[in-house]
């Protein structure tokens, strides 16, 4: 055999043999590490963490984060460390470096690593560091963001690093703040301490805040830079808490707007006190549930698509109990709407103890779809995109109405007998027909704004009786009659009342805004948009 070729097959076999034998290197440097967490008191355990993260070793995050979860135990006849688990009376012992299964274990036979707050705090100074170099952004955030809770000095050299590879401003803005407060905890000079906090307060968070908080007692330029600091911080955090309130209360008035634009159709348009109208409500949710359930049951992968399937099916089941209450009990009322005020009170208590016979009366959980869960963040603003679909979907159906009653032969027909019933009915039009067409509509986009309560609320028998005095409210604010006063009124009336809770209460804040309702009645009994014309005089 050739020399050339002896090289070449030497050199094949260092290159087959070079991955396992890095493998085994890097175990035989793991593990004297990982049996050092269980082998002395708090201070050894908390070097341990430290030589862990030094290491840089993938594998260490999660051996660090079943330490903090309490899951590394000790085996007492020689000190070994596993991730152990429960398995009937015994453990199912894993070799946390190598991931080989070490048998089962009677517990007398094992000790548990034992962690308190300073080694939950080592842990997750440690695991921050060693994701600072994520490829995720969001991941490295949250290291920085990890590290500036412990304000661990030792994290300052992997921040520097992180800090100086870092091309994603906010986690390089994070990143800053970890590391100033890591140095504001250290011993280092009073002047870098200084600088330190005027980074800390660039960052802006709470967290940031909750740290400075602190260091606002301490004497000298420290205490003075802090005090300032947090002064600025929580400014700019009221500026955010507002913007925050404003989101709830589009989301709140969004949500009033879905209840109450079908009651605009049946007591403004057609001067119809209904106080089924919540009942309307219940049954879209309540529809909503069994749809849902259905598809759970015999179409799972369709789940995602349950809500786009229930609208229909909410809208056709309470447009059709609407037009079966007109036609039964509302049409021979119209023009008594105390009569009418007590009959549909009664509609209602009959409907909630039908659905109670049905459904029972606890409360049902309608699910959320993949493309509903979750939130995002504008600055120090959280938006749920349950929120959001729910704030354009009550978006969509008023303009649709608007669409229906100013594009479609129903729409005029609706105005025509809604301004002069008897005119209407000489000129052709049958008004009993417009009218069981009309209250059915109300009742079906109520129906609708079930589907989107049952998001983010109880769908429980109770559930449009939470609903009906704002929906009135609403629209006698908005202007009965007029949807887009009703539009205005909801949204008014949720950012109004989410901008007082926070410094009245919710009790005391519904309270306040009820009686500047009716003050503003007394100012304007039409409210903000009042009809013109013979609509008035209808």
């Amino acid at each position: 055999m050739s020399f050339l070729r002896l090289l070449a097959i030497w050199a094949i076999l260092i290159l087959g043999l070079q991955p396992a034998l890095a493998d085994r290197i890097a175990d035989a440097d793991l593990a004297p590490r990982v049996a050092a967490l269980g082998s002395g008191g708090f201070d050894a355990a908390e070097q341990a963490i430290a030589d862990l993260a030094g290491t840089g070793d993938d594998r260490v995050p999660t051996i660090l984060d079943r330490l903090g979860e309490g899951e590394l135990m000790v085996r007492k006849t020689d000190g070994a460390v596993f991730f152990a688990e429960k398995a009937g009376k015994d453990f199912r012992l894993t070799d946390p470096v190598t991931g080989a299964d070490a048998g089962l274990a009677p517990k007398a036979t094992l000790e548990k690593v034992k962690v308190n707050n300073r080694i939950r705090r080592a842990i997750a100074s440690a695991v921050g560091a060693l994701t600072l170099m994520s490829s995720d952004p969001v991941v490295r955030r949250s290291a920085a963001e990890a590290v500036m809770k412990s304000a661990d000095a030792a994290a300052i050299p992997a921040l520097d690093k992180a800090i100086a590879a870092e091309t994603v401003a906010d986690v390089r803005a994070a990143m800053m703040a970890a590391r100033a407060t890591a140095l504001l905890a250290s011993d280092a000079p009073e002047a870098d301490k200084v600088a330190s906090i005027a980074a800390i307060a660039d960052f802006g968070s709470r967290d940031a805040l909750g740290f400075l908080s602190g260091y606002t007692t301490a004497d000298g330029a420290v205490g003075e830079a802090a005090r300032k600091a947090a002064a600025a911080i929580e400014s700019r955090l009221m500026l955010w808490d507002i913007g925050q309130n404003l989101w709830y209360g589009l989301s709140l008035g969004s949500v009033l707007l879905l209840a109450a634009i079908g009651l605009a159709i049946t007591f403004g348009v057609m001067g119809v006190i209904n106080m089924a109208h919540g009942e309307m409500v219940m049954l879209g949710a309540y529809a909503t549930f069994t749809v849902q359930e259905a598809i759970r049951t015999f179409w799972p992968d369709l789940f995602d698509y349950s809500l786009l399937i229930a609208l229909p099916a909410a809208f056709l089941t309470a447009a059709l109990a609407g037009i079966l209450i007109e036609r039964s009990i509302i049409r021979w009322l119209y023009g008594r709407p105390l009569e009418t005020l007590l009959a549909t009170w009664g509609v209602s208590l009959i409907l909630q103890q039908a659905v109670r016979s049905l459904y029972g009366a606890n409360n049902r959980e309608v699910g959320n779809p993949s493309w509903m869960s979750g939130s995002f963040a504008l600055g120090d603003i959280q938006v749920t995109w349950t929120r959001l679909w729910i704030i354009l979907f009550a978006l969509a159906v008023f303009l649709t109405l608007i669409a229906v009653l100013k594009r479609t032969r129903l729409g005029l027909e609706m105005r025509a007998v809604t301004q002069n019933r008897q005119m209407a009915a000489a000129v052709g039009i049958r008004t009993p027909l417009v009218d069981a067409l009309t209250f059915g509509l109300g009742s079906g986009i109520a129906g609708l704004a079930g589907v989107a309560l049952s998001q983010i609320d109880n769908v429980s028998p109770n559930l449009g009786r939470g609903y009906i005095i704002d929906s009135f409210m609403v629209v006698v604010f908005g202007g009965v009659g007029n949807l887009w006063g009703t539009l205005v009124g909801a949204l008014t009336l949720g950012v109004a009342n989410k901008l007082l809770e926070p410094y009245a209460g919710a009790v005391l804040g519904k309270i306040i805004l009820l009686v500047a309702i009716i003050l503003f009645i007394q100012k304007r009994p039409r409210g903000l948009f009042a009809l013109k014309g013979r609509a008035v005089e209808a």
